[in-house]
């Protein structure tokens, strides 16, 4: 009976311990599943973002990366809607755009993440519009620089779908 009592014990152990293997194993698989779906969300949308300002390009895309509930409340969008943009009297036709996520977490079985992303933007190709180039000296026939941002984020996954609905305190960022 004793043998029998210690191969039970034994094969529970066992089973205990390769259990705890697979169970974090899957967590970490869901984990990395997460931070690479949340990452791409947020570089694509950020993207997005700063080419719907520069380059004029359709709003609506945006509605792909961030919760509907966000873009009335952001800054860089209002001046789309105020008609404050810098980069209206500019053809702007390209962008380097580069973001860099420093910290990123999200339990798998949680429907929120958070994150701290720096955005950059060193390089906008672009130049006055034609029409305004006389009334303007040679030094302003430049786009202005896009600020580069430290912003905390909040992402939700809705329907299957990560989405951004929060960009919190922006911090002015010198590379």
């Amino acid at each position: 009976m004793k043998k029998l009592r210690r191969l039970v014990w034994f094969i529970a152990g066992r089973l205990t311990l390769i259990t705890c293997i697979l169970g974090l194993m899957t967590i970490a698989f869901y984990f990395s599943m997460n931070a690479a779906n949340i990452y791409v969300i947020l570089k694509d949308g950020m993207a997005q973002r700063a080419m719907t300002v520069m380059m004029k390009t359709d709003p609506v895309e945006l509605n792909k990366y961030f919760s509907a509930a966000y873009l009335p409340l952001d800054t860089r969008l209002a001046t789309l809607r105020e008609g404050t943009n810098p980069y209206e009297p500019y053809q702007v036709t390209g962008i380097d755009h580069r973001l860099r996520m420093e910290w990123m977490w999200s339990w798998p079985w949680e429907d929120t993440a958070r994150a701290t992303v720096t955005e950059e933007v060193p390089a906008i190709d672009g130049r006055i519009l034609p029409g305004l180039r006389e009334q303007t000296p040679e030094e302003g026939w430049y786009p202005p620089r896009w600020p580069s941002a430290r912003y905390d984020v909040i992402l939700i996954r809705e329907n299957g779908r990560w989405h951004i609905r929060e960009l919190r305190n922006e911090r002015a960022y010198v590379p």
